[in-house]
């Protein structure tokens, strides 16, 4: 069900619901932190003031001229009274320097307030207002207090206080742009930038696995600790991480970043629970720190969470199915796909009376023994490597290859565990992209898509050339074209492909063969689009998801229904902030519904 639209130019205002002007600031900077309020730090609306705005002194000692604006206040209680007032958030698109000074000012005129943020949607600054001896002093703090919390209680963390996250990517984006500003010139690259947010992220998955859920979590930093010591702590447990995850970490893996900058850092994400959020934190993460740099290069997008549990949602998986990514990225459908699984480990543990150490084991070998993944970036494959072993084995089967070369030219240990025609599940969104064509003759002579095709118009059919399609300035092969075509080889017959694509192979006239061979080649079970807001707002590309199951050479499919589907909303707007309508996590549910009862979905 959609939410009433404001007008045109407008939105509505998340803490006080009035339709305000969509500004950039609104947009990007006080929206977001307005729903981190109560999300993250469990302040209730009526503790909050957006709308009409608080305003504050123009000097400390001048009650009556009340000129400045506030953009988000926060109360004691819900008075909102000028006494209660604890902390204020400057959501002003300007420099570093000038929202500190800004926000220094505010806080100087009233004389209750304790803390105060300035955020512009992509840099953020924590502070302390402090009395002593006369004078106000400021310090930057790791964090604000949550409702009810003293700052000083700040990274004093239990296992069991801390909190799934429904969105990280905006703290991402700060830390993103603070690593940035604060690196060496010589480590700032996306790619290494990445590296040092990722090495701190398992070390917070792995401080969750492997904490007690009343003992107080390593992955911390606390106001008034020094930072140094702090450092020296994220940095041990890395290297617990590495010992534990050998076969995946090497001796050159470290943590550069200086302590300021891992004290920011832990500061930003140290309340979350990442292993029971509801994205997938990797993939978010990767999505902000080298998605540019990956769709430059190779054309990928990271699929988003909803949509990948959609997809795993309706090919249901269960405990002894062979399941095989062949352009895994992050792992976000590997990981979900585990998840699934696991559920089923779980129901049928508590049928049969396991232990919980029997349900682990059954967990790790279905793991270990039915989940594949290959992607040709060694950055990428070895990032899912240690997300799977971190969340809970797997890594053996992920592999740094080109999926689309001959499976010869693969690694033994590669070939050992992934072969054409074994595979009972295949999910993947592959790049795809005019900008990367296939040219390589290697790779195309193994595929029909290789070829050229043409349409003959007396028998009206496709019909595949011998020559391949390589040669002159439009020659070569998008890509996500031969991934359909290798995910059907990696199948069984009766094997289930679930994949995104972009809508071009659905409808453009050239790209008739691609749909005519898929007609043949497989049962068609369902087709899902999907807004074009779903991969933004790194590409606007408009994209459908084709569910489908191979059948044999030759053999004719009886007339059945196919599940179609139109998403409107995917969760998140054109630039990435998160929204309550999601029409993306309701497919699942009506496709369950369609196959039981299909004629009742008929128009």
């Amino acid at each position: 069900m959609t939410t009433k639209q404001p007008k045109e130019g407008y939105i509505i205002d998340f803490i006080s619901g009035q339709e305000i002007k969509a500004t950039p600031e609104e947009v990007d900077a006080t929206q977001i932190f307005s729903k981190r309020l109560i999300e993250e730090y469990e302040y209730s609306k009526e503790q909050i003031q957006t709308r009409p705005q608080h305003f504050v002194r123009k000097t400390p000692s001048d009650e009556a001229k009340k000129e400045w604006p506030v953009d988000i206040s926060i109360f004691k209680g819900k008075s909102r009274t000028e006494s209660d007032l604890v902390g204020i958030i400057e959501c002003k698109k300007k420099t570093r320097k000038d929202g500190l000074e800004q926000l220094k000012l505010y806080m100087d005129m009233c004389s209750s307030i304790q803390w105060g943020v300035w955020f512009n949607g992509e840099e953020q600054i924590n502070l302390q207002k402090i009395k002593k001896d006369g004078d106000i002093l400021y310090f930057e703090i790791p964090n604000i207090p949550k409702n009810g919390q003293r700052i000083e209680d700040i990274g004093k963390y239990k296992r069991c206080d801390l909190k799934p996250a429904k969105d990280l990517k905006s703290h991402f984006k700060v830390i993103n742009n603070y690593l940035y500003g604060n690196m060496k010139k010589d480590d700032t690259s996306t790619r290494n930038r990445a590296k040092q947010i990722i090495n701190l992220l398992f070390c917070k998955i792995y401080d969750e696995q492997y904490t007690g859920k009343n003992e107080e979590v390593t992955f911390r930093a606390g106001v008034y600790e020094d930072k140094e010591l702090v450092a020296k702590r994220i940095k041990e447990l890395f290297i617990q991480v590495k010992n534990r995850f050998n076969d995946v970490f090497e001796d050159e893996d470290i943590i550069t970043l200086d302590p300021d900058s891992i004290v920011f850092a832990v500061g930003q994400i140290q309340e979350f629970c990442i292993t029971e959020s509801e994205r997938d934190v990797i993939g978010d993460a990767f999505e902000v720190f080298v998605s540019k740099a990956l769709k430059d290069e190779d054309g990928q997008f990271f699929t988003p969470r909803n949509v990948i549990k959609m997809i795993v949602d309706i090919i249901n998986p269960d405990e002894k199915t062979m399941i095989v990514d062949p352009a895994c990225g992050t792992g976000g459908f590997l990981i979900e796909s585990l998840r699934h699984v696991w559920g089923k480990v779980e129901e049928n543990a508590k049928k049969l009376g396991w232990s919980d150490k029997r349900v682990e084991e059954e967990k790790q070998y279905v793991a270990t023994t039915y989940f594949r993944g290959i992607d040709k970036d060694s950055f990428v494959a070895k990032v899912t490597k240690a997300y799977m072993a971190v969340v809970g084995d797997g890594r053996g089967g992920v592999f740094c290859e080109n999926s689309l070369e001959d499976v010869k030219e693969w690694s033994n240990k590669c070939q050992d565990k992934i072969d054409l025609g074994k595979f009972d599940i295949v999910l993947t969104n592959p790049p795809f992209g005019s900008k990367i064509p296939i040219r390589d003759e290697k790779i195309l002579k193994q595929f029909a898509f290789g070829h050229k095709w043409k349409f003959d118009k007396k028998s009206k059919q496709w019909e595949q050339q011998s020559e391949l399609n390589n040669k002159g300035k439009k020659g070569g092969v998008e890509p996500q074209i031969l991934f359909i075509e290798r995910c059907l080889q990696l199948l069984k017959i009766g094997g289930k492909m679930g994949i995104v694509l972009p809508d071009g192979i659905y409808g453009n006239d050239k790209l008739g063969y691609i749909r005519e061979y898929l007609k043949k080649h497989t049962k068609i079970l369902a087709i899902i689009d999907v807004p074009s807001e779903t991969f933004q707002p790194n590409t606007s590309t408009k994209t459908t998801i084709l569910v489908a199951e191979k059948i044999k050479e030759g053999e004719k499919i009886d007339d059945h229904y196919i599940f179609m589907a139109i998403c409107e909303t995917c969760g998140h707007d054109r630039r990435g902030n998160s929204m309550p309508d999601d029409d993306v996590s309701l497919v699942s549910e009506k496709y369950f519904e369609f196959m039981k009862a299909p004629k009742k979905f008929v128009l």
